[in-house]
């Protein structure tokens, strides 16, 4: 991943802002890394993937909670009983 010092960024912020929609830039300031420029596309694939992951983890649980016969009444008394 291409990176960008911080100082650079600011007096070049137009040719930054384009180079960002062809691939994510690590911006740097004092030697560290202080944040990350990408395209809306780009993000847009991030979220969308991490809302699947996340539905798909949910319905794994599900699924193996019911196959556990783990229905939301003894879920309820599991946790209450602590």
């Amino acid at each position: 991943m291409k990176s960008v010092d911080y100082a650079q960024a600011q007096a070049h912020l137009d040719e930054i802002l384009n180079e960002a929609q062809r691939q994510p830039l690590v911006i740097r300031r004092q030697g560290r890394d202080i944040a990350i420029l990408l395209s809306m596309a780009h993000y847009e694939r991030l979220r969308v993937g991490a809302v699947r992951e996340f539905l798909d983890l949910r319905n794994d649980i599900a699924r193996e909670a019911s196959a556990a016969s783990l229905t939301e009444d003894r879920l309820s008394e599991l946790l209450n009983n602590d």
